[in-house]
């Protein structure tokens, strides 16, 4: 199956949505934050990112869901910075540290044509959204240089609409978090308001463009809608809630029920979250999922009800 973006190359339309992307970044406006800061200059937004995109590593990655990784793995390039401030964050020194390098877009379209060379099935942009213009733009040279494997956009789910439209077409794979169902523990725990509300909205923009997950004949994620949801203990993130919503969107959600929580970065210092999450509350959001009417579940076995 060929990726859409390859559609979009001979008319000049991919170069077209990237300069349209790039108008966005001055004043910034690329997340629901929309700061305002001109990026394009020597400023950096609320995400603390620049004009230029910043990458902390990239490689075929096995980790991944199984419909991305197939048997010749994830092609995942690690963004640096975020636009979120989940205070929990496992790869804070990456979200919000900043480690990494910059990376113009010659060198980003280098990755994505060795990653394709390796036989990766896709590409998987980790954390985009502060990016976006930079990686359609480099998008647009790799796919002009034979680049046409999927591209799966692994983000926070903190999306603006206006940016998600310029991406259809471009997208074959979009894998939001549905982090919480509550817009105060959202703020305070991820630093930014009314997530639920612009989560939801940004899902269901996504499957309108994309659609449930399509897989092909070997498993492999091909294009659609993959959903994941980290269970908080106590259930801070509103799972029932949560599981209704992507039950309202399509009841063939491909979800990710997420069992890995553990206290990391300044997690400690927030009372209901300097714990582990336990089999019990993992169990609980398995059912909820599944009395949603959600079935298309990736779950952790050794933790299923």
């Amino acid at each position: 199956m060929t990726a859409s973006y390859t559609r979009l190359i001979e008319d000049g339309q991919l170069a077209g949505r990237a300069q349209a992307l790039r108008e966005l970044l001055a004043p910034c406006r690329l997340c629901p934050r929309e700061c305002g800061v001109d990026r394009l200059s020597s400023s950096e937004g609320a995400c603390r990112s620049g004009a230029v995109a910043k990458v902390a590593s990239f490689s075929p990655h096995f980790g991944e869901e199984a419909p991305l990784v197939g048997t010749q793995g994830s092609g995942t390039i690690f963004l640096s910075n975020c636009n979120l401030r989940c205070v929990f964050c496992q790869n804070h020194d990456i979200s919000q540290s900043g480690a990494g390098r910059e990376a113009g877009p010659e060198v980003l379209a280098s990755m994505m044509l060795k990653l394709q060379k390796l036989g990766c099935h896709n590409i998987n942009l980790v954390t985009p959204t502060h990016f976006a213009p930079q990686l359609v733009e480099a998008l647009t040279i790799a796919a002009q240089r034979g680049l046409s494997v999927p591209i799966v956009y692994n983000c926070g789910g903190y999306e603006s609409l206006e940016v998600l439209r310029l991406l259809e077409g471009i997208v074959d794979i979009y894998m939001p978090d549905a982090k919480w169902a509550d817009s105060d523990t959202g703020e305070r725990l991820s630093g930014v308001p009314s997530y639920p509300d612009h989560m939801m909205a940004a899902i269901r923009e996504m499957h309108r463009q994309v659609g449930d997950l399509v897989l092909g004949p070997r498993g492999v994620a091909q294009r659609g809608l993959l959903v994941r949801h980290l269970v908080m203990p106590h259930d801070l993130a509103g799972t029932p809630q949560i599981m209704q919503f992507l039950a309202s969107v399509s009841r063939d959600t491909y979800v990710n029920v997420m069992a890995q929580y553990r206290p990391c970065h300044q997690a400690h210092n927030h009372a209901h979250i300097d714990r582990p999450l336990t089999s019990e509350e993992y169990r609980r959001a398995v059912r909820a999922a599944l009395e949603a009417g959600l079935h298309r579940l990736d779950e952790e076995p050794s933790r299923r009800p």
